[in-house]
């Protein structure tokens, strides 16, 4: 008779542990996003690779963990132009989560990139689940969308390039020169800026000469190329 009690009383309390153990677990944001499990895989692509194409099915959403993505998208005349640049910590493909059958923009590799793919219905239910997910990741890759556009629409191609080459050099507002880590061609940088590789040479020799950046080997950049973006 004895046992049986104890047994009912253990059973009785198990749900209790649980419960309180549960509650202490909070979601992992940064483990989801860069780890594999549940309709989420990662990747690791060589420069040029093609990660989606416009026009493909919308199945899945996409997280850089590192590297470049461009976004580029090709008219009804056959003409490609890149719209947009993608580095770590950004979702590409996310039109997906809006409904969209198809994907509106090709996505590859400027650099070798390691990326996660996460389930379109995977991702919305953590979003639907977790808003702190949107908040963090989502605004921030809207704001940069936005940018670029505005930046194609109203800068002249060499602001375009000294706005990439910064962005590249993540400098920030201190005097500082600063290395570009990762290799970029010039023919990278002409699609980037949607320009002729020509051009491109042309405002890094300029750029160069005016000691805003330094070549010997590495790319670097000095913060005092930003001049190039906000002169009249």
């Amino acid at each position: 008779m004895r046992v049986r009690q104890k047994r009912k009383a253990a059973t009785k309390n198990a749900p209790k542990q649980k419960g309180r153990n549960a509650a202490v677990v909070k979601f992992d944001t940064e483990a989801f996003l860069t780890t594999v499990g549940a309709g989420r895989s990662l990747s690791t692509y060589k420069s040029k690779a093609i990660i989606f194409r416009q026009g493909a099915e919308c199945e899945a959403v996409f997280y850089v963990l590192t590297g470049l993505i461009d976004l580029s998208v090709v008219s009804a005349q056959g003409k490609e132009r890149v719209v947009g640049q993608i580095g770590p910590g950004a979702f590409v493909g996310e039109g997906c989560l809006a409904g969209h059958p198809r994907h509106l923009a090709s996505a590859r590799a400027v650099t070798e990139a390691t990326v996660a793919r996460i389930d379109t219905k995977t991702l919305a239910q953590a979003l639907n689940e977790h808003p702190e997910l949107a908040m963090a990741y989502l605004l921030l890759r809207n704001s940069q969308v936005e940018a670029d556009l505005v930046d194609h629409l109203f800068n002249s191609s060499e602001k375009r390039l000294a706005r990439l080459l910064l962005m590249l050099a993540q400098v920030g507002k201190e005097a500082e020169l600063r290395t570009i880590s990762t290799p970029i061609s010039q023919e990278v940088m002409a699609a980037r800026v949607g320009t002729t590789r020509p051009r491109i040479n042309h405002f890094l020799n300029k750029f160069r000469k005016l000691g805003l950046i330094e070549y010997n080997g590495e790319l670097k950049v000095h913060s005092s190329l930003v001049n190039i973006i906000i002169r009249e």
